[in-house]
């Protein structure tokens, strides 16, 4: 994740500009809400493109699936608004206070976003091209379609190492209690930042 294109609204003057899909060699992505109808029965309630976000002059891309609250409320279509609310606010982090965040990155050819942590336990899935795992004891862990990488709020980084392709991941990143190693809190960090890609507010336990 280090420097894009940005909006200089209020309260958000990193907020990445919206665009379509950086990637012209992967797929297009779609997201189906389902609910129910008047007689209960389960409907696909909307069909959403997705609405992509360049950071880093182009060279990555966010796709925010859905975010939520613990424990989400699906009456009256509360979570639904919630979530609609959460974007169009741009505020959005990483991660989120006392929920859930579900994300699809794109990655350019040999890209390498910031080394960073979020207090926050991560499911990141390759879903298309292979992705390194970059740790900060120095390991690099090749991962390919199909490979999940349960991240228990570490220090790390991505990187594609395809030189002609595109790599895509799909993250679900859910809030978690402080963490202390070796009698220390460690919380958020964005190590050199990413213009663009704002705290997630969830530090200050």
């Amino acid at each position: 994740m280090s420097s894009s294109s940005s909006t200089s609204n209020e309260g958000t003057k990193h907020q990445a500009e919206p665009s379509a899909q950086l990637s012209t060699d992967l797929p297009s992505t779609t997201t189906y809400l389902t609910g129910h109808n008047n007689e209960g029965k389960a409907i696909v309630r909307s069909v959403r493109p997705a609405s992509w976000k360049a950071f880093e002059g182009g060279v990555m891309g966010f796709n925010q699936i859905y975010t939520n609250t613990f424990w989400p409320d699906l009456n009256d279509d509360a979570d639904v608004k919630y979530h609609d609310e959460v974007i169009a606010g741009g505020k959005l982090g990483l991660a989120t206070k006392g929920g859930t965040v579900c994300r699809m990155v794109d990655f350019a050819p040999q890209y390498e976003c910031m080394m960073h942590r979020t207090k926050s336990l991560d499911y990141g899935i390759v879903v298309e091209g292979e992705v390194d795992m970059l740790l900060d004891d120095g390991t690099t862990t090749r991962m390919k379609r199909g490979d999940i990488a349960v991240q228990r709020a570490t220090m790390h980084a991505w990187r594609n190492p395809s030189t002609t392709n595109w790599a895509r991941m799909v993250f679900v990143l859910q809030d978690m209690k402080p963490l202390v190693i070796n009698g220390e809190k460690v919380g958020e960090d964005y190590g050199k930042g990413t213009e663009g890609v704002l705290p997630s507010g969830n530090d200050d336990e």
